[in-house]
């Protein structure tokens, strides 16, 4: 009997993968919904744009956190026993220090490829945070956070706190004397908290300060509860992601029905894919040629030393500020003291904070006067165009730089040697002025944006060149907009105040409400606008959103163009590009 050759044997056995493959699917199928929700998500669009990177680029990170984090948890020891080292690093031999901190030196010095795998690790741990910073102010100044957003962004902002607790446990393990002085930093503000304070401290800390227990109890929570946190958020946010319809910028063939982008496979996956060896690729780089926390050049941590320069990363480096900028104040009330100088600016200081940015999404619905009947907005609102939303978020950076930079007033003062008390003070000044006049100034800088966007729209993009009539006036040259840009300047919404109705009267909190919407909106949208498109004006093809019921109070109407006068719509291109549209929520 003949036998089958080589390519015959081949194509058997593939048929034979491809008979199990179709036989599992269908096993899988019976049980689990995996052909209809397979098909959804494998078809699912995702916005071009790069800022929708930045979401991928903090999960990328969080990958090699944890690939990083497994290897170093092989070889460190969080014992706090004392021991006098004995290893290869010279200036150290001999030294009494605690068995965490000898742990973090032989993997720096004698694990194969340890101390490339700690600076990697520390790095994506500053790209994380960096990243998931990033990605929620692209939320916030884009409107993204609105409905039926605002639970992801409370998930989003839960997952960036527990990311800070996150990196400030893991900068606390080696027990080095920069990373001790945090600790200290720590116990003094669970110390300011009136009454709980003392056992608080005792609480964590196992005892007095340092006690001998701190690094052993904050080992499990570095490696295992938060990490654990953090993947179940993670997991629950990128559900809300697949689910909820992706926000998009406007323009032409975008609606609040449709998504237009790249399907998942293959295109969304290919670049995904590539961003993620670059992420990978770049943090490898970094932990290589930069260095980061040399945990042997300060020595293991003693209480009775303070290094001088002591800087912690940048995501807490503005609970540092704040409690260098407050003034020295304690108040004594029936035996128990209040440290004010510790309690306001990093307990309460962060809570309001936090609690301001939790509270936002709900506060800024119930200013506009959204109406939970109409279809839901999922287009980005241009920063120009929200001036009081964007001038807030100006302000608070600003907020958050000052504080951040007069973390580091000892090391600014050295520098540029300027006195220390004399820099104190200025930066109480700017953190007081700066914010408002951050405020304003990019609320005037939108609103002359949104101008020149008019002036454009109306009579074109200048091109430098002027003409003189015969009677000798003057006349700068115009080039018309491209269609695609015309539609998308015209197709902007402008969101009008809130305005009472005739059934009056209405009590306080419906006053108040009023005069925040009218506030907000007050400028919106500018008379040169009007003036562009108004002769122009047709609905739009989101009837709905167009007329949410002006005149009445609980409903704000929001003024545009709908699809622009004589714009051209043209259909995406069929090169991967793929228009969704999702089922009516």
């Amino acid at each position: 009997m003949r036998r089958a050759g080589p390519r015959k044997r081949r194509d058997i056995r593939r048929q034979a993968l491809g008979r199990a493959a179709e036989r599992g699917f269908g096993a899988l199928d019976d049980r689990l919904p995996a052909a209809a929700g397979g098909r959804a998500l494998l078809r699912k669009a995702f916005p071009s744009h790069w800022s929708f990177l930045l979401g991928e680029l903090a999960l990328y990170s969080f990958v090699v956190l944890l690939l990083t984090g497994v290897y170093l948890t092989l070889f460190f020891d969080p014992d706090m026993e004392q021991l006098r080292y004995s290893g290869p690093y010279e200036p150290l031999r001999g030294q009494p220090m605690s068995t965490a901190y000898a742990s973090t030196l032989e993997i720096s010095f004698e694990v194969r490829g340890g101390l490339l795998v700690r600076q990697v690790h520390h790095w994506a741990a500053l790209v994380f945070l960096t990243a998931i910073g990033v990605h929620m102010l692209r939320i916030f100044f884009t409107g993204a956070f609105r409905k039926p957003r605002d639970i992801n962004w409370l998930i989003g902002l839960t997952l960036f706190l527990l990311a800070l607790v996150e990196g400030f446990t893991g900068y606390s393990l080696p027990d080095d004397l920069l990373s001790g002085t945090g600790l200290r930093i720590a116990q003094g503000i669970m110390l300011s908290l009136p009454v709980i304070g003392t056992y608080v401290a005792m609480f964590v800390f196992g005892g007095e300060y340092p006690g001998h227990e701190i690094i052993e109890r904050l080992y499990p929570v570095h490696i295992l509860l938060l990490p654990g946190l953090l993947l179940a958020l993670v997991a629950v946010h990128l559900i809300l992601v697949v689910v909820l319809q992706h926000t998009q910028w406007r323009g032409p063939g975008r609606s609040n029905r449709n998504v237009v982008g790249h399907a998942m496979v293959p295109q969304f996956a290919a670049r995904s894919t590539g961003l993620f060896f670059m992420v990978a690729g770049l943090l490898g780089v970094l932990g290589a040629v930069a260095q980061v926390n040399p945990v042997w050049n300060y020595g293991p941590y003693t209480p009775e030393q303070v290094s001088t320069a002591s800087q912690p990363d940048w995501y807490v480096g503005f609970l540092e500020g704040s409690l260098r900028l407050m003034p020295p104040f304690e108040t004594t009330l029936w035996g128990h003291t209040l440290m004010w100088n510790v309690l306001v600016p990093a307990v309460i200081l962060p809570a309001l904070l936090f609690g301001l940015l939790y509270a936002y999404p709900f506060f800024e619905r119930w200013v506009t006067g959204a109406d939970d009947r109409f279809e839901t907005a999922h287009l980005c609102d241009r920063p120009r165009n929200r001036p009081v939303r964007t001038g807030l978020g100006v302000a608070g950076l600003t907020f958050y730089g000052v504080l951040l930079a007069a973390g580091g007033n000892d090391v600014l003062a050295h520098t540029f040697d300027v006195s220390l008390n004399g820099l104190t003070w200025a930066f109480r000044g700017l953190l007081v002025l700066g914010p408002p006049a951050a405020f304003l100034l990019t609320k005037h800088l939108c609103l002359a944006l949104q101008k020149r966007d008019a002036l454009h729209l109306a009579e074109g993009r200048e091109t430098g060149q002027v003409r003189q009539s015969v009677e000798g006036t003057m006349t700068p040259g115009h080039r018309p907009l491209p269609p695609e840009e015309r539609w998308t300047l015209a197709a902007q919404r402008f969101p009008r105040p809130l305005v009472p109705g005739p059934e009056g009267p209405y009590g306080r909190r419906e006053r108040l409400r009023v005069a925040l919407s009218r506030w907000y909106y007050r400028h919106s949208p500018p008379r040169e606008w009007q003036t562009a498109i108004g002769h122009q004006r047709r609905p739009g093809p989101e009837g709905a959103e167009d007329g949410q019921g002006a005149g009445r109070p609980g409903a704000a109407a929001e003024q545009g163009t709908g699809e622009g006068p004589g714009a051209v719509t043209p259909r995406p291109p069929r090169t991967g590009r793929r228009s969704r549209t999702p089922r009516r929520r």
